[in-house]
């Protein structure tokens, strides 16, 4: 089981904040998660447009290519920009 995590405007759009997915097979990395989400449709389409989407696993930057085992947390969450 993966517990995956959405911040600020993917929050808004997808209209939850957390999931809990079973790992499914095929799906090795980051990357994998990703286009299985974008799969979905809708909103989730949306998180393949997203431009310099950032990625954490249990709490540290990923990328991509970064592994995933079952009880990983994965986040995803757009680039911040202030002021």
């Amino acid at each position: 089981m993966l517990k995956i995590l959405y911040f600020a405007s993917l929050r808004e759009t997808l209209g939850l904040g957390a999931e809990s997915l079973d790992l499914p097979p095929g799906v090795a990395d980051v990357g994998g998660l990703l286009n299985l989400l974008i799969a979905r449709g809708g909103g989730w389409a949306k998180l393949g447009a997203v431009k310099n989407l950032r990625y954490a696993v249990n709490q540290e930057m990923a990328r991509p290519e970064s592994p995933l085992k079952a009880g990983d947390e994965v986040a995803f969450f757009p680039p911040v920009t202030g002021g």
